[in-house]
């Protein structure tokens, strides 16, 4: 390739080029004595181009007659290039494929594993020769899969219009993240990115429009909070790999709410160049499907929470299917390693109904043009977790599936039974038989698990998983395929296993969460924050045998072989051979071992295992902790609003609350992880150098305690998440009180205000009784006008002399008598409304606090001897709550005014709560008056001597104590007005307690 990226255009050359910049072989013939100067063939076909990593090897072939052989010159011709770059005799597989179709070379595998075996390493010695080293094969510019006819391969040269030495698919592939993204004109602008999820559905959507030749594969990705299955292209990933690593695309990491990276695309300036000398044809393919119908409106992806939406901005939308995974026919057996057991019967095989998945059984695989690169013989699944345990959970376990019963096992379901005394229970028929196998009471249980879910029309699946599971809370659910589709036990593709191991995933949640215990439910729903049935397990493949068997190097060679691996074993991390036949292949979410003695291997792969998951487990476990900061820290932020939203208290003590339940579980969690990690041992070492070899790639020696020290520092990090609560919590109680405060301010104030109203309105009161009183007095003496008719008395002889004298004579003195009168009567009647106000404000408040047993009949005789004024109730469960007012009768008992006596008390339960007395000093004599302590004494002795109190209580020497100790003590509330300018105390409260109740 060229510094610019795009790669070197080698025309037909009729010798072989081996200087830097390029490399060219032409083979004319079979024969050795065949040079340039060979006459040509009368047919010739154009020549062929196979792009390698900095070279570009073209191949000019003729057809001639079948050899002795029984080859062609087609086939001659590669064998010959073959054997220019020395690899005895092999044909890159590859490039036969494209041009033959499978099935058209003889032992084709042979040649393929030859290939294998021997190009990368001549290519690379070639290249570094050249110095442009760049690894392994690139690419293959011929597109075309399963075609038989050489011309309708891609031929020629690479000078055409539109070239820019980049597949198709990588041209589709830049030009739809140049939709989606923008870089920023100036400072002030604003980039856009493309995240990798979305770009993930956009190319899932053009395989599905056949815009994209990709295989896709279903896998557990992590969107806002919640795991789903998304069908990803593995294919698609490595290329976007390729435009990053030429440059031409950048790449943008950032964190999401959950803590979890995120990747973002945009394509550079270089990227653009090369897009400027894209064919407007290809550009057109990607925006048909990229843009809504029949319009320019670019779709974009959102999610619902359960699908991926693309939709436009003038509202069109559309759901995407990625999220639907799809499923195969398969046959399997319960599988259960041997160093899981503890005796008991072996597991059932179901290999014979192999034939089943292969006779009625079909797949609704939406992608007809899967690639089988990789195909495994025998193959053994486990999938592994690690959940809470411990001894009592074991027992509470081998109890849920009848391990101690005479008939062990039976049917199990997750549908808890509301009403269990009733006669019958109806649930729906998709249920899980469950046999033991071997168990002990507190530490372990093995037992197989035979699924019967209901499956789409024509999907045949007999699925029995073998579980194991232990009191250190490693879950082992394996599973030996018998059959996948019309394939008996061996060829099984790894596109198929993809999707067989979503239904283990799956179905082993619902298999597991119906026999553990609801605490421990609980505990798995809070640290995958309510979604625990889809949480994330780790695969482990076991195989007899792959095709094509090649050394762990090529395995990885970031193409075709390594995206095979990614479909079942996530992200490949690194690959080793343990031995010539054994190989072992590293993933983010498992690892694969393969050959004949892999299954030898088992207990030190259940230990890895054992760790492994307990390690995954506690990454969730960190993410949940972190997540719990930034709720405290949200917590905080509605704390600060206490002071003025008034549902902010509310919702910091329920966020108190929650947060305070989580940490408690979280500890819990912790106190299981510890104890866990004590409980697993790591095995020994191995004496045989395979072994040895595999127990140091899986470095099971230093797992324990690098795990060990993960969970100390969780735990440290959970200690602070606690201080942090307590603060919190001290944070709440304070503005709580400060709230209160201001409440008490406010409501004091709002009293004051309505005390003064009240006060108003009775001097308004009284003030509207004399004018009563004055309007009854003309009344009256209208009436008496209408009477004696228009007689008055200045008719009478009498009243004549000093009319006419006085009134007559001297009209002004009349006035002024009027104006006095007048004057004198305005006196009388503001002295007697003043008075009649300043009585009323004479009042004295009491409250005693009694809280003591009574007799309610003689509470009720009591209240009928004086009168009830008003009377209140409250009925609750428990309490009859009771409000009894009345006017004592005789007032010269109480100084010559009758005070109001309110009882407060609990009907129900005979309880005496509260009296509260208004007494009017006012009105009463004034040397008769009663003080509050004379009427509180007086009140006591009556309710003494009528027997309302129950029980032995001296009530002379209670109140002679209260009598001595009342100085000592502050009042519950003392309230005095003064409104006269001798500043006279004209309202008195004050509140009592009994000497009990007071602190």
């Amino acid at each position: 390739m060229t510094e610019d990226g795009r790669i070197r255009q080698s025309p037909s050359q009729k010798q072989t080029e081996s200087e830097c910049g390029g490399m060219a072989l032409t083979a004319q013939s079979s024969s050795p004595e065949t040079t340039s100067e060979t006459a040509p063939s009368p047919e010739r076909h154009p020549p062929l181009r196979f792009v390698f990593s900095g070279y570009s090897l073209w191949l000019e072939l003729e057809q001639r007659e079948l050899d002795d052989d029984g080859r062609g010159d087609l086939d001659r011709a590669l064998i010959d290039a073959a054997d220019h770059f020395r690899l005895g005799g092999a044909i890159p597989s590859p490039h036969v494929t494209a041009l033959y179709g499978f099935g058209d070379v003889e032992k084709e595998e042979e040649i393929r594993r030859l290939f294998r075996a021997n190009v990368n390493r001549v290519l690379l010695d070639e290249a570094e020769k050249c110095r442009k080293t760049k690894g392994e094969i690139a690419s293959y510019l011929s597109q075309e899969r399963h075609k038989t006819d050489v011309d309708t391969l891609e031929v020629g040269s690479d000078s055409d219009d539109g070239d820019t030495g980049l597949t198709d698919n990588q041209n589709r592939l830049l030009y739809l993240i140049d939709l989606h993204t923008k870089k920023a004109q100036d400072r002030e602008g604003s980039d856009r990115w493309i995240r990798k999820h979305a770009l993930s559905v956009l190319i899932y959507e053009g395989i599905i429009s056949e815009i994209f030749d990709y295989d896709y594969a279903p896998q557990s990705t992590l969107i806002e909070n919640i795991r789903a299955w998304v069908n990803i292209s593995q294919e698609g990933q490595s290329d976007v790999e390729l435009l990053r690593e030429e440059q031409l695309i950048s790449a943008l990491l950032v964190s999401s709410k959950s803590y979890k990276p995120v990747v973002l695309y945009q394509v550079s300036d270089k990227g653009r160049e090369l897009l400027n000398r894209l064919t407007r044809k290809e550009k057109e393919i990607v925006n048909a499907f990229a843009h809504k119908p029949d319009s320019r409106e670019l779709l974009k992806i959102s999610w619902d929470g359960e699908s991926y939406w693309l939709e436009s901005s003038t509202g069109y939308k559309r759901r995407s299917t990625t999220t639907d995974t799809e499923d195969v026919s398969y046959v399997s057996s319960a599988y259960i390693p041997q160093c899981l057991r503890y005796g008991g019967r072996p597991t059932m095989s179901n290999a014979h109904r192999a034939h089943e998945s292969g006779q009625g059984g079909i797949a609704n695989i939406r992608d007809n043009d899967l690639e089988e690169i990789i195909t495994l013989n025998s193959v053994s699944m486990i999938v592994a977790e690690y959940i809470p345990f411990g001894a009592n959970q074991i027992v509470h376990l081998n109890n849920n599936v009848g391990s101690s019963e005479r008939v062990q096992g039976g049917y199990i379901s997750n549908v808890i039974d509301g009403d269990s005394s009733r006669t019958s229970l109806e649930l729906s028929p998709q249920l899980t038989s469950v046999e033991v196998l071997d168990y002990t009471q507190t530490n372990h249980i093995n037992f197989e698990a035979e699924i019967r879910f209901r499956e789409d029309p024509g999907i045949v699946q007999v699925e029995t998983f073998g579980i194991s599971m232990n009191a250190e809370g490693t879950c082992f659910y394996g599973m030996q395929l018998e059959a996948v589709m019309n394939r008996i036990k061996d060829n099984i593709s790894l596109d198929h296993l993809s999707r067989i191991l979503v239904d283990i995933q799956q179905d082993s949640s619902s298999i597991v969460d119906s026999v553990i215990s609801q605490y421990q439910r609980d505990l798995m729903n809070l640290v995958f924050i309510g979604d625990a049935p889809k949480r994330n397990k780790i695969n482990l493949i076991i195989a007899n045998e792959i095709t094509p068997h090649l050394t762990a190097g090529e395995y990885m060679d970031k193409g075709e072989y390594e995206n095979e691996f990614k479909q079942v074993i996530g992200d490949t991390r690194a690959a080793y051979d343990i031995s010539e036949q054994d190989s072992l292949i590293f993933g983010s979410q498992g690892l694969l071992i393969c050959g004949p003695s892999a299954r030898n291997y088992e207990p030190l792969l259940c230990a890895y295992l054992q760790f492994n998951t307990l390690d995954l487990f506690l990454q969730n476990f960190f993410s949940r902790i972190w997540i719990l900061n930034d709720d405290l820290l949200a917590s905080y932020k509605i704390v600060e609003a206490i002071g003025y939203d008034p549902f902010a208290l509310g919702r910091s003590r329920d966020r108190l609350l929650k947060l305070s339940r989580e940490i408690i579980i979280l500890d819990q969690i912790l106190g299981f992880l510890d104890e866990a990690l004590g409980m697993m041992d790591i095995p020994p070492e191995p004496p045989e150098q395979a072994g040895r070899s595999l127990y140091q790639r899986l470095e099971i020696s230093g797992m324990r305690e690098q795990l060990m020290r993960r969970v100390q520092d969780v735990k440290k990090i959970l200690t602070a998440s606690q201080r942090n609560l307590d603060l919190l919590r001290e944070r709440v109680e304070v503005e709580s009180r400060n709230k209160f405060f201001q409440m008490g301010l406010e409501l004091e104030k709002i009293t004051k205000q309505l005390g003064a109203l009240q006060m108003s309105s009775g001097d308004a009161v009284r003030s509207l009784r004399v004018l009563q009183m004055i309007f009854a007095g003309v009344i009256a003496f209208d009436f008496l006008d209408r009477i004696t008719g228009e007689w008055t008395v200045m008719d009478a002889s009498w009243m004549t002399g000093f009319v006419d004298s006085v009134i007559k004579q001297n009209a002004l003195v009349w006035f002024a008598i009027s104006i006095a009168a007048w004057a004198v009567s305005a006196y009388l009647i503001s002295w007697r409304t003043y008075i009649g106000n300043w009585k009323s404000r004479g009042n004295t408040t009491m409250t005693i606090v009694v809280n003591r047993n009574i007799n309610t009949a003689k509470l009720n005789e009591l209240v009928a001897e004086k009168g009830k004024t008003t009377e209140e109730r409250r009925y609750e469960d428990k309490k009859e709550m009771t409000k009894v007012t009345y006017e004592e009768p005789s007032s010269d008992e109480w100084g010559g005014t009758s005070p109001f006596v309110t009882l407060e008390y609990d009907d129900k339960n005979c309880i005496l709560l509260e009296i509260t007395v208004q007494y009017n000093r006012r009105e009463a004599k004034k040397d008769s008056v009663l003080t509050p302590n004379e009427i509180k004494q007086k009140l006591m002795h009556e309710f003494e001597n009528k027997l309302v109190f129950t029980g032995d209580y001296n009530h002379a020497a209670a109140l002679d104590e209260f009598t001595k100790d009342l100085e000592k003590r502050v009042p519950v509330e003392k309230r005095v007005n003064f409104v006269d300018e001798k500043r006279a105390p004209v309202e008195k409260r004050v509140n009592f307690v009994e000497p009990e109740k007071l602190v």
